[in-house]
């Protein structure tokens, strides 16, 4: 059985989990930054023939502005004028539109390859990791471990989880929200970034390979719990083993009805996720 690392790597990496939890904005725009960073790779590592490693570093400062450029231009005009989240929502499916069709105007609609070669494997009995992949979880792993460090104890953290619980009573004691925003936009778009180049070195991209991982990440984020930033992983893990499961057992085309049963289940039997909060509405 081959554990497609590079199929839930995103699911841990893709912060839409954190990003909702304090901005409550759907960052549907999201799948078009994850996108737009593979394509930026591509531009430096195959076009202008720059080392991956600073095509990698380059891409991520470029989708960094790409994400803050959305904030500055999109998102706070709105929030300044109290736009309801209807029309922020569609504010950003319109952005993801542009974005995508804008990199197939350029690059076209075919899969593209960064690395043409075929990668070594480890076999670990009935697992099959390549050394990519296995770069992937190394990644992975410790990006996730320091996000976490640093959001429990360092003074960006408790004003992140502070966000999360009260934007209105944060801003009475005099704490700028727009650089917090602009600040977790950014944060949001080096996650991407880096998921991104990770699995497009491994399987290529397309322009539309945004939206599978955003749907994938949402799943997480609602089978985890909304609220805590910890919980989507644990619903990340959950998706990739079982879709890995699926393909082993079935073929790749159960991947996506696997995932989306389990949401259903989850809806209708714990809407609140794995370690999400009951709440009472008032």
């Amino acid at each position: 059985m081959e554990l497609s690392w590079a199929r839930f790597i995103l699911l841990w990496r893709l912060d839409l989990r954190w990003f909702y939890n304090t901005t409550r904005i759907f960052h549907i725009a999201y799948a078009a930054i994850y996108m737009f960073a593979s394509y930026m790779i591509l531009s430096f590592y195959k076009a202008l023939q720059l080392p991956l490693l600073l095509a990698f570093l380059i891409a991520i400062v470029f989708t960094v502005g790409l994400s803050i450029l959305i904030e500055r231009t999109v998102y706070l005009p709105l929030a300044k004028r109290k736009s309801s989240l209807n029309v922020v929502l569609i504010s950003s499916i319109g952005v993801m539109i542009v974005v995508v069709n804008t990199i197939a105007m350029f690059y076209g609609n075919e899969t593209q390859i960064l690395n043409p070669n075929i990668s070594k494997s480890v076999t670990l009995g009935n697992i099959i990791l390549t050394h990519t992949q296995l770069a992937q979880l190394f990644v992975s792993l410790v990006l996730i471990g320091i996000f976490l460090f640093f959001l429990k104890y360092s003074k960006f953290g408790i004003k992140t989880r502070a966000m999360r619980d009260d934007d209105v009573l944060c801003t009475v004691f005099g704490m700028d929200i727009s650089r917090m925003r602009l600040n977790l936009f950014g944060l949001s778009a080096f996650f991407a970034a880096v998921g991104s180049g990770l699995v497009a070195y491994d399987v290529g991209m397309d322009p539309y390979v945004g939206m599978p991982m955003l749907l994938n990440a949402v799943v997480a984020l609602i089978i985890g719990g909304v609220g805590r930033f910890e919980a989507p992983i644990l619903g990340g893990f959950i998706i990739g083993i079982l879709q890995s499961l699926a393909v082993w057992a079935f073929s790749s085309r159960w991947q996506d009805a696997v995932t989306f049963t389990l949401l259903i289940l989850f809806l209708l039997l714990r809407p609140q996720g794995l370690l999400g909060e009951k709440q009472r509405v008032v």
